[in-house]
């Protein structure tokens, strides 16, 4: 797994659960240091991870160059960054855009172990070097700050150890060996 910033695994993340895979609206949790989200956004363009393409939905739009619209998109390789296989058809009809990009569309890896749910990403997040903090986990997955705490507490009856830490003054929560 490459080096990713939790800025940019957040925005990974944010765009696999997006139908059409767009980085942008930024999440809540990232909504506030924009200038930074840039930096982590033109990171993942620069890696492959993402790709600027023409877009038609004026919430998915980053930049306008007169009378088109361009957008941030999560590319297949991105994809797999954080854990999530990419459909790519086989015809032109089948989910790719005019971009040539890939259809977001999360499958069924073979192992089902790897299976791409909101948990696997949240042990995802919590086994990354430096783990996930509450916020980190609540925008990777949707879920109400309660229903997060519990998803923690349920990994914890399933046998991980889930070791709480600081981070930068904020809470950050880790993942050990199973118990």
């Amino acid at each position: 797994m490459p080096k990713l910033s939790d800025t940019q695994l957040i925005l990974l993340a944010s765009a696999a659960q997006r139908d059409g895979g767009s980085v942008l609206p930024l999440p809540d949790t990232l909504a506030a240091k924009a200038a930074s989200t840039e930096k982590s956004i033109a990171a993942l363009v620069k890696q492959g991870f993402a790709e600027e393409r023409e877009t038609s939905d004026h919430t998915a739009v980053s930049r306008v160059d007169g009378d088109l619209r361009y957008g941030v998109f999560v590319t297949a390789p991105g994809l797999a960054a954080i854990g999530i296989e990419a459909e790519v058809p086989d015809n032109a009809e089948g989910g790719t855009d005019a971009g040539g990009g890939y259809a977001a569309t999360p499958v069924v890896a073979a192992n089902p172990a790897a299976r791409a749910t909101k948990s696997a990403s949240v042990v995802a997040l919590l086994e990354r070097n430096g783990g996930a903090t509450l916020p980190e986990l609540i925008s990777a997955t949707g879920w109400l700050p309660h229903t997060t705490r519990a998803a923690l507490t349920g990994l914890r009856k399933k046998g991980h150890r889930i070791v709480r830490g600081t981070r930068g003054g904020a809470t950050c929560y880790t993942i050990g060996a199973a118990a």
